[in-house]
């Protein structure tokens, strides 16, 4: 029954997202409706990979529930799954024993390219160094892109974060209980309005790597302090 309802609960996810209509310069990598058959078989392939890493996280039982901001072109938006490059995505993270082709992870694009990502690229080794099994969201789950150029990134707006709170709610839900860490100011303030507790660290982007592994680190040092404390008072 309990292995139903995750099932259940993630489906729902998952198929709301892909009826979710993308507003101006925005793209939905999950979407029903396509223009071309190479992507509706895409869109496909994304929905599929993030519902096969929700599965896998939740059936391991994620260490942490990492909030980010939105999806980059070089990442998700071609993956589905945040955080993720394709190289990532295909390769896996061994230490972690999470994603690769060999737990059923596919390509969703057919451009002859295998993307690579810094945000993912340096999350992942700071998440790696320290035995982390990360199941990663976004505060808004669409693209967001400059004007005319759906290969770029943009900060989303207030309505679109908006749009993306029902969504963040849910995955934290999904995940009770699992500490829950934002990676930037804009995933700290959406999870700040629906009420969920948080620890928040440096986004890697724009020179942030440094600052972004030295607050997993102190976190986890923390985390560590804390136990040990408390197991000597039991």
């Amino acid at each position: 029954m309990a292995l139903y309802a995750t099932e259940t609960s993630i489906r729902t996810i998952i198929e709301a997202l892909a009826a979710l209509p993308a507003p101006v310069n925005t793209v939905n990598m999950y979407a029903w409706e396509a223009t071309s058959s190479e992507e509706q078989h895409g869109n496909a392939t994304r929905r599929a990979n993030l519902a096969l890493a929700l599965a896998l996280a939740l059936e391991r039982g994620p260490d942490l529930l990492l909030i980010g901001e939105a999806p980059g072109y070089k990442g998700a938006r071609r993956t589905g799954i945040p955080f993720t490059s394709e190289q990532i995505l295909l390769d896996g993270i061994e230490p972690l024993g999470q994603f690769g082709v060999a737990r059923g992870f596919r390509l969703a694009t057919n451009d002859g390219r295998i993307s690579r990502e810094q945000t993912a690229t340096i999350v992942y080794r700071e998440l790696a160094a320290l035995n982390l099994f990360a199941v990663g969201w976004n505060a808004f789950p669409l693209h967001p892109h400059q004007p005319g150029n759906p290969h770029s990134n943009r900060t989303p707006r207030h309505d679109e974060l908006a749009l993306g709170l029902p969504f963040l709610a849910q995955v934290c839900a999904l995940f009770a209980g699992c500490p829950v860490v934002a990676m930037g100011r804009i995933a700290s303030q959406a999870l700040t309005k629906l009420g969920i507790a948080h620890d928040a660290v440096r986004h890697p982007a724009q020179g942030g790597a440094r600052r972004f592994a030295e607050g997993l680190r102190s976190r986890e040092h923390n985390g560590a302090e804390m136990r040990k404390s408390n197991e000597s008072r039991a």
